[in-house]
């Protein structure tokens, strides 16, 4: 028989049953505390390796040509005004501070902001603009003295981005204007310079804030912990999340110092969401916003982008302004509770508009051909990494006013042809150049031209019809033993048998042979028949070859076909062909950058053009003097209708058959201009190159507003006056004599004088040395 156990002796017992589980408590603390260690300097690791390094990868800016000012230049104050505005100078009565400008009259005066080009830093200064009709009559500094040049800023035009498409231009702390730092601490972290990272009075506040409203209507996160939560943690939102943030900004606070920290949140906080392009840091989000520079930035402006810390979504001053303008009084409400600001202060920046702009001046979607461009032009040199991560700044030959015009034109056009079967099925691809540079000043590769896509200017390979025709003449003018642009060429019905037993009938548009024609007359009215035997007559491999000087490096078959343009080029290289044309006989490759600097300012590149002589500048000559008769009788005549009649142009239509592809290609003196319109399904169209794409070529030159074409005459070339009817050599006093440009040598015999002019004269000079 058991004993029972006394209470006595149980209580004595039960401490040695409760000392396993102090002991396993004692050694899961110290593992716990081992592992929390452990994961507390893997933390540190990570918080100083990545804010220590190379904190973000910026994606390279690309910047159009800088606008530069001298007396004398052809600028409109209109078109200076429109560039002012796409570079977010503020309209003001009197022109204060960097970036402000106003108009009195004809004149503009501005601030300027200073820039880092390739040549080295660019002071801000005072100028003054006076303007002369379309051009630059005066340019003097603020103290009245005359300048000799001054140079803006260049519009930044987009990026080129990494994969995750972060968009950020950095800024440092000393670059930001007043009240920003102020307004950023009293609206997110009041505690900001007083806690180690983590703030209790903060959490606590929130807490009871929250309590109080019964929903979520405040945070206790510090600035430093928002940092962490975008610059290493995800928005995962759970205890653990919220516990490895708060030791992260621990450990942030411990390593470095609160300006560095706060720099770091300017650069990093996300504020808003363009496209696919994601707008992070307050440098950028002026620009995007306001169109101007962060060290720019009013009271009431600084007061909405931080207000939309909180939400950028919710509170985007585009789609929801009334959210964003409750938001941005709130904040500025809080500074005047705060004390940063005076109550006169915060009304007075409270009655102000929220003055955002209509869109992002820096869209990714700006112009999308152009920058497509650029980056292949640019893969040609530099990594992928180097171009996305390494903020490099890439300055182009891009003028957005002229961009501005081909696109306006485009659009004019194409509205005014919709009435014709088809046409809204028709896309379209321009090109715009300096005929003597080569560089690429304005580009268009789809008829909705700020939606990135297939950049037809660049890979929409089309027939190009009758724009080869100047190449046919071009050879047989360097003949000139054989060939004058007054040799008799006959435009009648011929067949060629090919080697495949296919017979070749060419014919002309109007389906008429014109009988014997001067050479000039085959292609002002760009007859087929005269040509296609002109081109035979020279050998279709010579013109192929005359093609690749001109800059054509494709390689076409010696088909009888291809002397009417069978073969197909993009409108690139349209443009590089007729570009060697437009100069002279000189071959300049097209180019769109002008230089890149790195992320630091340092000169890392330049692209000069080249340049190098193909043709014999009297042949060249006599070739753009039967494009401009082009313009004056042939199938382009319809411009002067437009244009003043003062303006002399060369140009070349083209026609593929059935209409598929309207051509048209043409230069002034200082511009010139390709234009293609046609289907993507190489579908018929109701447009010929007259019809069609003529119409936004005139279009837009009557905006661009060119120089004549005014070419110097060669050496070798010499005038002679002609019968028109005959082609035989005249005299200038014979009824309806004309002269015509000859390489020396070539030229018809002179003609006798006519009528009674000479024996008059003569009996003159007879007396006149009688009375003496």
């Amino acid at each position: 028989m058991t004993r029972p156990r006394s209470p006595k002796s149980r209580s004595k017992r039960r401490p040695s049953g409760l000392r396993p589980w102090l002991g396993w408590t004692l050694k899961l603390g110290l593992v716990g505390l081992v592992v929390l260690a452990g994961f507390a300097i893997y933390l540190d690791a990570v918080v100083q390796e990545k804010f220590s390094g190379k904190r973000w990868t910026v994606p390279a800016k690309v910047y159009a040509r800088p606008l530069e000012l001298f007396v004398g230049l052809k600028l409109s104050k209109d078109d200076f005004l429109k560039e002012l505005d796409a570079l977010g100078y503020r309209r003001e009565s009197l022109s204060n501070g960097p970036g402000a400008a106003s108009v009195a009259g004809s004149a503009v005066e501005l601030n300027t902001r200073g820039f880092q080009f390739y040549e080295g830093a660019e002071p801000a200064q005072r100028i003054s603009v006076r303007f002369s009709g379309d051009y630059v009559a005066g340019l003097t500094q603020a103290n009245g003295g005359n300048l000799a040049v001054a140079r803006l800023e260049p519009l930044l035009i987009g990026g080129l981005y990494p994969a995750h498409h972060e968009d950020r231009v950095l800024i440092n702390l000393d670059q930001v204007p007043a009240y920003l730092v102020e307004t950023l601490v009293a609206t997110e972290d009041r505690e900001y310079f007083n806690h180690h990272g983590v703030s209790i009075k903060s959490i606590a506040r929130a807490f009871w804030v929250n309590t109080t409203a019964g929903e979520l209507r405040q945070g206790g996160s510090t600035l430093t912990q928002q940092l962490v939560k975008n610059f290493y943690l995800t928005n995962e939102r759970s205890i653990s999340r919220k516990a490895t943030e708060a030791m992260m900004a621990v450990l942030l606070e411990l390593h470095y110092d609160k300006r560095e920290i706060l720099e770091a949140y300017l650069n990093e906080v996300f504020l808003g969401q363009d496209g696919q392009r994601a707008i992070h840091g307050f440098g950028l989000a002026s620009q995007y916003y306001f169109s101007q520079p962060i060290s720019e930035l009013k009271l009431h402006q600084i007061a909405m982008l931080v207000g939309m810390v909180k939400g950028p979504s919710y509170y985007n001053p585009r789609r929801y302004p009334e959210r964003a303008l409750e938001r941005r009084n709130l904040v500025i409400d809080l500074l005047a509770e705060q004390g940063v600001v005076t109550p006169e202060e915060a009304a007075a920046a409270k009655q102000k508009p929220l003055g955002v702009s209509q869109r992002g001046s820096l869209a990714d979607s700006s112009y999308p051909a152009f920058l497509d461009l650029v980056k292949r032009q640019l893969r040609e040199d530099y990594r992928e990494e180097d171009l996305t991560e390494e903020g490099l700044r890439i300055f182009t030959s891009f003028d957005p006013i002229l961009q501005s015009k081909a696109e306006t034109s485009l659009n004019e056009t194409l509205k005014r042809l919709e009435g014709r079967k088809g046409v809204d099925q028709v896309e379209s691809a321009m090109v715009v150049s300096n005929p003597e540079t080569g560089e690429i000043q304005a580009l268009i590769g789809s008829r909705q031209p700020r939606f990135a896509g297939f950049n037809r200017a660049v890979d929409a390979v089309r027939p190009i019809g009758s724009l080869i025709k100047p190449a046919v003449y071009l050879t047989a003018l360097e003949r000139p033993s054989q060939y004058t642009l007054t040799s008799w060429v006959a435009d009648e019905p011929f067949s060629v048998k090919g080697q495949d037993g296919q017979v070749w009938r060419p014919q002309n548009y109007d389906r008429r042979a014109h009988g014997t024609i001067y050479l000039y007359q085959g292609l002002a009215n760009s007859y087929n028949l005269s040509t296609a035997k002109l081109g035979l007559e020279l050998g279709v491999p010579n013109v192929l070859k005359t093609l690749e000087r001109l800059g054509v490096s494709r390689e076409w078959p010696a088909y009888p076909s291809m002397l009417l343009g069978a073969g197909a080029l993009t409108p690139m290289e349209v443009a590089t062909m007729y570009q060697t044309l437009a100069n002279g006989g000189f071959n300049t490759p097209l180019r769109a950058i002008r230089s890149v600097l790195t992320s630091e300012g340092e000169p890392l590149k330049r692209y000069p053009f080249q340049i190098q002589q193909r043709f014999d500048p009297g042949a060249i000559y006599l070739v753009q003097n039967a494009m401009q008769r082009v313009m004056r009788e042939g199938t382009a005549r319809s411009v002067y209708s437009q244009l003043p009649s003062s303006l002399t142009l060369a140009g070349k239509t083209g026609t593929t058959n059935d209409s598929r592809d309207s051509w048209f290609a043409g230069f002034s003196q200082d511009l010139l201009a390709v234009v293609w319109l046609g289907r993507d399904d190489n579908g018929k169209t109701p447009l010929t190159g007259a019809t069609g794409a003529l119409q936004v070529w005139t279009s837009f030159m009557r905006k661009a507003d060119p120089l004549p074409l005014d070419m110097p005459m060669p050496d070798n070339v010499v005038q002679a006056w002609i019968d028109p009817h005959s082609g035989q050599g005249s005299d200038a006093s014979c009824p309806g004599a004309v002269q015509m440009p000859y390489i020396r040598g070539s030229e018809p015999v002179p003609g006798a004088p006519c009528g009674l002019g000479a024996p008059v004269d003569s009996v003159m000079d007879w007396v006149r040395g009688w009375m003496q």
